[in-house]
């Protein structure tokens, strides 16, 4: 995800100036051409009962359509003849909507043959299912289109022309999109409160011991796993770590673009589960440990795994269970309930595994994952001829399975339905700088104004809206959200610690809080 903020970058500047010049390409600019492409819901009746919506696409020509069902009309269908309706129609189009296939002729023609016939709108069905921009041609200069001109998918029309012996009906509406939606808030809510719940866990669950990692295979003494005083293991992660893994996360990408299919999806979705029910698991037992410390005091001795209080394996089979569940019913509308929780309690637990030592290292991470994330949505396309990034995330080629690992929230208000998202490396890249400075803070005993914590949570919620108001700018284009984050947080750190002094400090920090005094692994 991101957004453009001063003059953007020469990405972003490149994209805009490609899309520009296929827009010039494509629509000439002509007095009687120049309407912006909308979405078109085509509600239909046969025989008086109604059927399902259509989704359409207006062309750059025409009248345009009303915004609500209510301020439009009811207009019985035609099919033109000859069904291309590049010549006048036999059939009698007077006060109907016509419906006419692609080709033969320019789309301003048929319309046109549509209009001297007197029909009231013109359905035109695509010869595929994917809807084409219907633009102008430079010799379609002579008439004046006054009737909405809509293009419709191969299998709606299809359907629509098995069907037209009876008496078929048709009404046209194009609704808007509410510039903010309610699920946006809801979803900035999710994000900003994983990150603050997994760094206020260091300061309520470092003290004491908190048996969150009770069901992993313990480790013997020279396995490389270090712990902290809370019995967590943790994480140090260093440059060339953080470039492996970006380099890693580059050829996932890559792969799932190529070699995107359900079994592929589905192996994502077990180690999605997987990953969540290990969070959900430390989550509930940190919470459990802070509350009632006798609930974990019998045991049971089990192999692999060695003694395992009975409370930990309860909440772990209930863990399993939820994930189950999850997965069985990850395609109905109240999935995202599930798949968010799994998703926030991963986040949280890797927030509190996976350290930053200092920002020299978060300087190399976080720069590596704001080119990696512009590079794969606004510069993949000059080499794969579509975003790699855009393509992934709506799970093209995945047989209707999509991509669990990122939050997601219904659009509340949007007539069009969908989802507002965002992914799992939006929160934790950043995250991972945020934890940090609470670390920070509290080991030089700052405040909250003096301190850097408080400043990267308000500049990660900027960063965010950013990203949305992006979104709107780009006419809904997929935003590579770490444009935005990234500067809204390591920029921040980096211009407070100049200010203050103190950036010498932050670069080369080291540890030196009581729960780090073991040595971690790095990664």
């Amino acid at each position: 995800m991101s957004f453009p903020l001063q003059r953007l970058s020469t990405p972003v500047l490149l994209f805009f100036l490609i899309s520009l010049s296929f827009a010039s390409a494509d629509d000439p600019e002509q007095e009687f051409c120049n309407n912006s492409y909308e979405f078109v819901k085509v509600k239909n009746w046969v025989d008086g009962v109604e059927g399902k919506d259509i989704v359409g696409l207006t062309a750059r020509f025409g009248a345009t359509l009303p915004a609500h069902a209510d301020k439009s009309l009811r207009f019985p269908a035609v099919l033109s003849n000859p069904l291309n309706c590049c010549s006048n129609s036999s059939a009698k189009l007077s006060g109907s909507v016509a419906l006419s296939e692609r080709g033969g002729c320019t789309f301003a023609t048929k319309a046109e043959v549509a209009q001297l016939g007197g029909a009231k709108a013109l359905l035109v069905i695509n010869d595929k299912e994917e809807l084409d921009k219907m633009a102008c041609s430079y010799n379609n200069t002579a008439l004046i289109i006054s009737i909405p001109t809509v293009m419709i998918p191969k299998s709606a029309g299809d359907v629509l022309k098995s069907v037209m012996e009876k008496h078929v009906e048709i009404l046209l509406y194009a609704p808007k999109s509410p510039i903010v939606d309610g699920g946006v808030v809801f979803l900035w809510l999710m994000a900003v409160g994983t990150i603050l719940t997994a760094s206020l866990s260091q300061e309520f669950g470092g003290s004491e011991p908190s048996n969150c990692n009770e069901l992993s295979p313990k480790h013997s003494s020279g396995a490389g796993i270090a712990k902290d005083d809370s019995d967590q293991e943790v994480l140090d992660i260093t440059a060339k770590g953080a470039i492996f893994f970006v380099l890693l996360a580059s050829t996932m990408l890559v792969l799932l673009f190529f070699f995107m299919s359900s079994w592929f999806v589905w192996v994502l979705i077990v180690l999605f589960c997987l990953g969540g029910v290990q969070g959900m698991h430390n989550c509930i037992m940190m919470l459990v440990s802070r509350t009632c410390r006798k609930c974990s005091q019998k045991m049971l001795n089990l192999p692999v795994f060695g003694e395992v209080s009975v409370v930990s394996i309860v909440v772990a089979l209930l863990c399993l269970l939820f994930a189950i569940i999850w997965a069985v019913e990850r395609r109905a509308s109240y999935s995202w309930i599930g798949q968010d929780i799994l998703g926030i309690c991963l986040m949280i637990t890797v927030l509190q595994m996976a350290r930053l030592p200092n920002i020299m290292v978060a300087t190399v991470l976080l720069c590596c994952a704001f080119v990696y994330d512009i590079f794969w949505v606004f510069l993949s396309p000059l080499i794969f001829h579509q975003s790699v990034m855009i393509a992934v995330a709506r799970g093209d080629n995945s047989g209707g399975e999509s991509i669990p690992m990122l939050l997601r929230v219904p659009k509340i208000f949007d007539p069009w339905g969908g989802n507002n998202m965002v992914g799992f490396g939006d929160v934790l890249f950043p995250g991972l700088l945020i934890t940090f400075a609470f670390r920070f803070d509290k080991e030089n005993k700052k405040t909250l104004a003096s301190g850097y914590f408080l400043w990267l949570m308000t500049g990660y919620g900027l960063g965010l809206c950013f990203t949305y108001l992006g979104l709107y700018l780009m006419d809904g284009h997929g935003q590579p959200a770490l444009l935005y984050l990234v500067p809204c947080t390591l920029g921040v750190a980096v211009v407070l610690g100049l200010v203050r002094g103190e950036l010498k400090d932050l670069w080369s920090h080291s540890s030196k809080s009581p729960d780090m005094k073991n040595p971690t692994t790095d990664a």
